[in-house]
């Protein structure tokens, strides 16, 4: 099984504008261990939602930044050289063209914020 085999990536988005995003129910249904959800779209940016356990691969982004907000659980963002721990109610940006890999020791839940040119597995 490849690395990309691990991670369940939909970039459908799943909602649109006038409509209610209920996050307990849509966390509720996210059964697998790395599941990345597009919610909607927000001028040229999508929102979404990881529910996450284990680790991601060390990728970047040449052109979009990506934020991280910690909604319950931990997350450990590693950097070249030293590594951001986040708990709920933290948030990170990682600016574009930093390498860097995501790790969750527990069922962990986050949203994000990216520029809808984002390729979620890297560039």
């Amino acid at each position: 099984m490849s690395n990309y085999d691990k991670y369940s990536i939909d970039l459908e988005v799943k909602f649109k504008p006038l409509e209610i995003i209920d996050f307990r129910e849509v966390i509720a249904n996210c059964k697998k261990k790395w599941q990345n959800i597009s919610l909607c779209k927000v001028n040229d940016s999508v929102i979404r939602l990881a529910v996450i356990e284990g680790e991601f691969h060390w990728h970047k982004h040449e052109n979009e930044d990506e934020f991280f907000f910690v909604i319950e659980g931990e997350l450990l963002i590693d950097l070249e050289g030293k590594t951001i721990k986040m708990k709920s109610n933290q948030a990170f940006t990682v600016p574009m063209g930093i390498i860097h890999r995501t790790r969750a020791p527990i069922r962990t839940v986050v949203l994000l914020i990216e520029k809808s040119t984002i390729t979620p597995t890297g560039d």
